[in-house]
């Protein structure tokens, strides 16, 4: 660009000599102009006028030859004095005047050289100044998330008390409060799941130690075969019972995984759902209304609803009655279980759903989970659980409520 720039003053210069020349040829054809003097202080640019192939004017330091073999436009060429110049070539509008200006090639990099050199230098200097700047700055911004690099990396595993926000940067603080609610999630299923996992073990060793009790007096049974039939059958019941919980355990962990996706498979045909399960059980009333579709997993309302019924068989008296009801109404489904059985206290009502909690005085086996697995199906399916006496029966009610779904078949 710098070249462009000069070549253009050459451009500039000869266009002036050629106007110059022409003005001057029009007052006085014979008058010959000697300007040499005036450029001798300046041996580095040059310039040549023709008239009819005559110079008229000219620098001292480039002879009376012409500079370049054109007429018109730029050329680098070698002089007598062995020196490059660049030689801009201008015609008039007549054809008798001819014009060559020119530079020397190694002045013109010499000023390049120095434009250069007046560019560079400082921002030579500059650079390192503004480097070192930059990295300070950045250190310095940094600073408080490389300390809460170092402070998290030096963290137990276990630990997941919040991480403190003093002295962080205002645009951090929100990053590092998201970073603490989730690390108060995370704490807080752990203690759950924890605390569940001792539950568990703890509801586990006991049939797992009646069973091996019962397999000991059996094999200590020796002749006596009613005993041996006895240990047995009360080995096969401890087993079932283990079986149960085992199974009841895993459909937890399966809801606590695949919870999310519990409302993702379609709406579902309630009444459908509780006919099939209450078809194998003779002692059942089961009432039904058309259009009760819940936007909810089938296998996930089966599971709750056979919880809800075990539970019922299970706590409720020889020849007590069980009514199950799907009732629509004012874009509600509610699944209705009661029976007729003794009923529940309030205070108990309120420990429902507790994980391992049985009620006293009840001698039916159980853990508790299948109160525990009939709220997180609530739960994951958008239901609303209600536990009361029932009016009708005088037993325990129980009643999951869902919006109806809008899409119907």
């Amino acid at each position: 660009e710098l070249d462009e720039l000069l070549d253009g003053h050459l451009a500039q210069a000869a266009s002036l000599l050629v106007a110059q020349q022409t003005h001057v040829d029009n007052d006085n054809d014979d008058d010959v102009m000697d300007v040499t003097s005036m450029h001798k202080y300046a041996p580095a640019v040059a310039f040549q006028v023709f008239h009819l192939g005559v110079l008229v004017m000219g620098s001292p330091n480039v002879g009376a030859a012409p500079m370049a073999g054109l007429t018109r436009g730029f050329a680098t060429v070698s002089l007598a004095d062995g020196e490059s110049w660049r030689v801009f070539a201008a015609r008039g509008d007549h054809s008798d005047v001819q014009v060559y200006v020119g530079e020397r090639i190694h002045t013109r990099q010499e000023i390049v050289l120095t434009v250069l050199r007046g560019m560079l230098l400082p921002l030579l200097v500059a650079l390192p100044l503004l480097a070192v700047l930059l990295w300070s700055s950045v250190r310095l911004v940094l600073a408080p998330l490389r300390k809460l690099s170092e402070q998290v990396s030096l963290r137990d595993p276990q630990a997941l008390s919040p991480l403190p926000l003093e002295g962080l940067p205002t645009e951090m603080q929100s990053l590092v409060g998201e970073l603490n609610a989730l690390l108060a999630r995370i704490a807080l299923m752990v203690e759950t799941e924890r605390r569940f996992t001792a539950d568990a073990a703890h509801e586990l060793r006991t049939p797992i130690a009646a069973i091996r009790a019962q397999a000991q007096v059996a094999m200590g049974a020796g002749a006596d075969e009613a005993q041996r039939r006895v240990a047995l059958e009360t080995t096969l019941a401890g087993c079932d019972r283990a079986a149960r919980l085992v199974d009841q355990l895993l459909t937890l962990a399966r809801l606590e995984v695949e919870g999310g996706d519990a409302r993702a498979a379609g709406n579902t045909d309630l009444a459908a759902v509780a006919q099939g399960d209450a078809a194998d059980l003779a002692q059942l009333e089961l009432e039904a209304a058309p259009q009760s579709r819940v936007h909810a997993h089938e296998v996930l309302l089966a599971i709750l609803l056979r919880n809800l019924l075990d539970n019922a068989l299970r706590y409720a008296p020889d020849g007590a009655r069980i009514q199950v009801s799907v009732q629509s109404e004012a874009g509600l489904v509610r699944l209705v279980v009661q029976d007729s059985g003794p009923g529940m206290s309030p205070a108990n009502r309120e420990r429902l759903g507790e994980r391992f909690f049985r009620v006293l005085g009840h001698q039916q086996p159980g853990s508790g989970l299948g109160w525990s697995i009939v709220q997180r199906i609530a739960t994951v399916t958008g239901a609303q659980l209600a536990v009361e006496q029932s009016v009708a029966l005088g037993g325990l009610q129980v009643s999951v409520t869902w919006p109806r779904s809008a899409k119907m078949p």
